[in-house]
Order: structure tokens, then C-alpha cells, then sequence
């Protein structure tokens, strides 16, 4: 069996720690026995592994999570990313295309896609061997995971199962009204958990419809050729014979803050003096205090890319208050370790300063480069690693003071933890202003 586990969006709704390349999956926020953190893509792949599922993970997910993705699960993690956000039909037609044209799985390998941002318990993985034992039967030619509902929401689809056979989806809907919802759940209709179950050639046949592609390379090169669509209107409301398994446990889409803050194991996180609150949720990831006096009922939120400040039982609309913030993110997981802006700075005459703070994990490199337009001053403040200046290679630690003009060839990696300031300074301080080339340390 293999499982695709589907990256999810952007993620505004936990701003300011999501930032739109740092999105909510991987804020390291939820509690493990031994008392460290982890992240929701990192907790849904251990209860994988954990739950005895002989199955495969391929994570689906756009290009700019795929550093995020490597440093949470290692290199050596199965990920397929989009050229481009087009939403979740193609996302998964673009991982059963890797799967088919790519690692060559034949039509009849059970394919079961979850998103890897639900936070469940044990049950659901044994609704998820459900599902792929009613693909195995050929019953239905897609298999969904129905929910209990607990309210008409307007956020889900919703399945009617068959009164002669509740392992046959009789209806589909995709998002419906409320007064629509309120009608399906009295037809004893359960929400869609956007969990899937099929044959790997089920998949294939309906994305080539779009794209016939002889290869994985040249169906990821036509990638916008596929609909901006998601899986349940292009799939799940056209499929002619819809199969269903049924999940009553612990289900939840941390995607507010009043949700997330629900399952923290403390109420602050940080550097946060708290005196005198009541249900307030505060976390800092700023080296300044943050002071919460007497408040009730608040979300607290402080980043490199912003302050929160907001009622609970709003948060819910937060996503329409910062969908207009549009800055470069301050923070930001790379494969090698990470970094977050200290400060930046335009003058009058368009001469900019960036300063980061990076730290790179031992063995960890930043590649071998040169930029155009900047010119950048390291200085390393802890641990110790090797540099590379145009060929030439030697140690530095803390104290050490290096300064790359433009267009000077450099890669650095860490022995050990390695944190350095860089300061860059030019015209046109972007990411993109960059050139890589092959380096063997």
C-alpha cells in the first residue's frame, strides 16, 4: 500500500508563526511523551509508523515546503512538490503520476491519501486498513473516510451511506449550505475526513485525460494544464461507484488558534511573563518579553513576522485580516538548519541592509554560490565549521569575521551547531539573487 500525504496550504489562519513558506504543519507546537515538541507532518508520520501500517509515504507538497520537509523527516523522506499551488486534484494526480511513471507501481497498487495535517489517535489508522481493505475488494472504485459530525459545518463535505449497506456511499456533497448541511445530517449523512482510497490506475486513467505523458519529467512539466480544482469536486462528486468507511474518535483540523491552543501542553511557550490571565495563550519566539496582565481569552502570538493579538472565539477570521500583509517571511526551516530576519532597511538612495541570524546543523552545508547584486559580511557568533572562498577552503568559529564581495564563489558547513550574523547589503536584496554549482566537500 502507499500513502500520499498531502502538504496543506499557506496556513494564514495561524499567522504570525505561519508566514506562508513556514505553514502549519510545521510549527514544532504539539507535545510528546518525553516532553519535546513536534510538529503536525512529524506527529502524523509517527503515528504512521507507530500504527503497524505496511505502507509506503510519498509527500505531496508545494516546491516551497520542500526544505521544511527534508530537515523535519530527513533526506531520505519520498516527496513530490508542484511547480505551482493549483489545489488538491492536481497535487494528488501529480503524486499517483510520480508513483505510476516514476517508480513504475502497476494500475492495481492500493493508493490511500491523508492529509498530514489532522490530529487524531489510533482508531483512525485503523480505519485507514479499513479503506484499503474495501479498495482490495473492488466494491467501489474510491473509498472515502467518513467522520461523525458534531454540527452542520459548512467546511466539509458530507456522504449519505446506503441503508441497505453503509459500506456504499448513496450521496455525495461537496460543501454545502448550512440549511443543505442540517438536511444531510438528519438523513444520517457524516462528514468527509478528505481521506481516499483507491486503485493507482483509477487515478492514472482520469489525470490523463488531461495530460497523456509518457514520463513523470513531462507530466510535471505540464503541470498547469491540469484544472485548479480540488479532489472532491473533480473526483469524489463524478465517481460512479463511491465507497465508505466510518471513523467515531478524536478528529480535529488544528487550523485556528483556538483549536491549536486546545491541545498545547502549556499556555505559554517562550519568553512570556504571565500575571493575573485567565484561558490566554501566549508564545513568543522573539528574545524580548512579552508581558500578558490580566488578559482573558486571548491568543498572543509573536515572530520575526508579526504580533498577534486576538479574541479566541475570532481567531477564526483571522486569515481576512493579514491576507493583505505581504513581506518577504522573517523566518524560515531550510534543509540545513534556519535562519530569521533581524532587521531590514532601505535608505533613501535604494541601498538596502538585510541582517540574518542562521544556524546550520552539524553536517549540515549551504550550497556553493555566488550573488550579483549583494555583497554579504559574515560574522559567527557559536560552533565551528569550514568555508569555502573561491576554491579555497579553512575553519572558522566564533569570533571569525568573513566578508564576500559580489560574485565570490562560497559554501559553508557546520561541524558542529553553527551560528553566524550575516549582514547583506546591495541594491536588490532577494532571495532569487543567487547562482549554485556542484561542490564536493
Amino acid at each position: 500500500m502507499q500513502i500520499i500525504l498531502l502538504s496543506g496550504g499557506p496556513g494564514k489562519r495561524l499567522w504570525p508563526l505561519s508566514n506562508g513558506t513556514r505553514t502549519k504543519q510545521f510549527l514544532k507546537l504539539l507535545p510528546k511523551t518525553d516532553g519535546s515538541h513536534e510538529s503536525m507532518v512529524q506527529r502524523m508520520v509517527r503515528q504512521i509508523g507507530e500504527s503497524g501500517l505496511e505502507a509506503e509515504i510519498t509527500l505531496a507538497a508545494a516546491a516551497s515546503h520542500h526544505d521544511a520537509i527534508i530537515s523535519q523527516l530527513g533526506r531520505e523522506t519520498q516527496l513530490v512538490t508542484e511547480p505551482e499551488r493549483r489545489h488538491t486534484f492536481p497535487a494528488i494526480a501529480l503524486a499517483c503520476a510520480y508513483l505510476s511513471k516514476e517508480k513504475h507501481l502497476p494500475d492495481d497498487e492500493i493508493v490511500v491519501v491523508l492529509p498530514c495535517d489532522t490530529f487524531t489517535e489510533t482508531g483512525y489508522f485503523e480505519a485507514v486498513k479499513r479503506m484499503a481493505q474495501v479498495v482490495e475488494t473492488d466494491a467501489a472504485e474510491l473509498v472515502l473516510m467518513g467522520i461523525k459530525p458534531t454540527e452542520p459545518s459548512t467546511k466539509f463535505g458530507y456522504l449519505v451511506p446506503d441503508p441497505a449497506d453503509s459500506s456504499i456511499v448513496k450521496s455525495f456533497t461537496e460543501k454545502p449550505d448550512s440549511e443543505r448541511a442540517a438536511e444531510l445530517l438528519r438523513m444520517g449523512a457524516f462528514w468527509n475526513g478528505g481521506a481516499f482510497g483507491f486503485r493507482l490506475g483509477y487515478m492514472r486513467r482520469i489525470a490523463e485525460r488531461y495530460i497523456p505523458a509518457e514520463s513523470f519529467a513531462e507530466f510535471r512539466a505540464r503541470y498547469t494544464e491540469l484544472p485548479r480544482i480540488s479532489f472532491d469536486y473533480e473526483v469524489a462528486e463524478k465517481a460512479r461507484r463511491l465507497g465508505a468507511v466510518y471513523f467515531d474518535g478524536q478528529w480535529k483540523d488544528l487550523g485556528t488558534w483556538e483549536t491549536l491552543s486546545n491541545e498545547l501542553d502549556h499556555s505559554t511557550i517562550g519568553y512570556v511573563i504571565d500575571n493575573g490571565t485567565s484561558e490566554t495563550t501566549a508564545i513568543n519566539e522573539l528574545n524580548i518579553p512579552l508581558v500578558c496582565h490580566g488578559t482573558q481569552h486571548l491568543i498572543v502570538a509573536a515572530s520575526p513576522d508579526g504580533i498577534l493579538v486576538a479574541d479566541k472565539t475570532k481567531a477564526d477570521s483571522l486569515k481576512e485580516s493579514v491576507v493583505t500583509i505581504n513581506r518577504r517571511p522573517m523566518f524560515e526551516e531550510r534543509r540545513w538548519g534556519s535562519y530569521k530576519v533581524i532587521d531590514n532597511i532601505e535608505f533613501p538612495d535604494g541601498y538596502c541592509a538585510l541582517t540574518k541570524q542562521l544556524t546550520l546543523n552539524p553536517g549540515a552545508a549551504i550550497s556553493y554560490q555566488r550573488h550579483t547584486f549583494r555583497e554579504e559580511v559574515w560574522t559567527f557568533i557559536d560552533g565551528t565549521g569550514e568555508i569555502v572562498l573561491d576554491g579555497e577552503r579553512r575553519s572558522v568559529g566564533r569570533g571569525d569575521v568573513v566578508n564576500i564581495p559580489k560574485m565570490q564563489m562560497h559554501a559553508l558547513r557546520a561541524l558542529t551547531p553553527l551560528t553566524f550574523i550575516e549582514v547583506q547589503k546591495g541594491t536588490n536584496l532577494i532571495e532569487e539573487d543567487i547562482e549554485r554549482f556542484p561542490f564536493e566537500w
